[in-house]
């Protein structure tokens, strides 16, 4: 394939899902759409709609050829190192009451929404299936390492208890709707259990609802207003996230022995914008929420080049 070809074969992976969010920026402008219709779409997609996705896609797939533990194991431990250098970079140029959200908006990607669903353009339902299992992974380790870096440098109050609440922290794993359509899936793929066409085709269409509401809904809560307060803040946290991490932890998958889909699956995972979870934590722990949503919105913005380029280098190189 010529450089044209590779590169507008890769444009067709990535622009669609970066339009969707464009148009959601769009309706929400145009008034089409409102904050009640994103908040209420957004649960939907949460609780039902992409453990729906996630259970079909896992359901029907071939485990032996696709669970690979090595793989699992080398994506939380990029994860941790992404989140020990964030850190240290933060303690030498970010001022204390800002690291919390610094170093969380730096390594927390958005993998359940932006990674399924470039994943999805890229490599189809296998890509679906390989995302899923990365996606326990995710959940997991994101949470709890973003509880640890907030409740560091949460602001001390007067009488208020500082100890983090472990127990709900846990508890709010475990029930985690994404996680429970993963475990739900699981036995099926592992005894080849067949579902019936009538549920698969069901279940087809509603979780054909998912990607293009989340993406919408993802563009809908965009704000670039306040990007101008503590922009030199929001970009370098955003070119953490969007080049010097991702780039750094592909590089390591690479030097490690990965390629295909296990390594394109990982990079669009590396490569995705902070997660819009990020800024809920950060509200709940009393740290910088708007300069979270900053870094959520500058990323955001920035993912349609750096994930475009990425995928074009490595498809160059022939790794994916």
């Amino acid at each position: 394939m010529s450089l044209i070809d590779i590169f507008l074969s890769t444009l067709n992976v990535t622009l669609p899902v970066f339009a969707m969010v464009f148009i959601g920026i769009g309706l929400k402008r145009f008034h089409w759409i409102d904050q009640n219709f994103v908040n209420t779409a957004s649960r939907l997609v949460f609780r039902a709609t992409l453990p729906t996705l996630l259970f079909f896609g896992l359901a029907d797939a071939d485990l032996e050829a696709t669970l690979d533990p090595w793989m699992l194991a080398f994506f939380a431990l990029a994860t941790l190192a992404s989140f020990a250098a964030a850190w240290g970079w933060a303690m030498l140029r970010v001022r204390r009451p800002l690291r919390g959200v610094y170093v969380q908006g730096a390594f927390r990607g958005n993998c359940g929404v932006v990674g399924l669903a470039l994943a999805a353009g890229l490599y189809g339902d296998a890509g679906l299936s390989l995302a899923g299992l990365l996606l326990g992974v995710v959940i997991l380790s994101y949470n709890v390492l973003s509880v640890i870096v907030l409740a560091t440098y949460q602001p001390r109050k007067e009488g208020a208890s500082q100890g983090v609440d472990w127990k709900s922290i846990l508890q709010h794993i475990l029930t985690n709707p994404l996680i429970l359509g993963v475990a739900a899936a699981t036995p099926f793929a592992v005894f080849n259990v067949a579902l019936p066409d009538w549920l698969i085709t069901t279940g087809d269409y509603f979780a054909s609802l998912t990607l293009p509401l989340a993406l919408i809904c993802i563009g809908a809560t965009l704000s670039t207003r306040a990007l101008r307060k503590g922009y030199r803040t929001t970009l370098s946290a955003s070119l953490a996230k969007m080049v010097v991490l991702p780039a750094a932890s592909t590089l390591l998958a690479v030097a490690a022995g990965f390629t295909g889909p296990s390594l394109g699956v990982m990079f669009l995972f590396f490569a995705s914008p902070t997660a819009a979870a990020a800024y809920v934590m950060a509200k709940a722990m009393g740290n910088d929420e708007t300069l979270t949503a900053n870094i959520i919105a500058l990323t955001t913005l920035m993912a349609s080049i750096t994930v475009t380029l990425g995928i074009f280098a490595l498809r160059l190189a022939e790794l994916i």
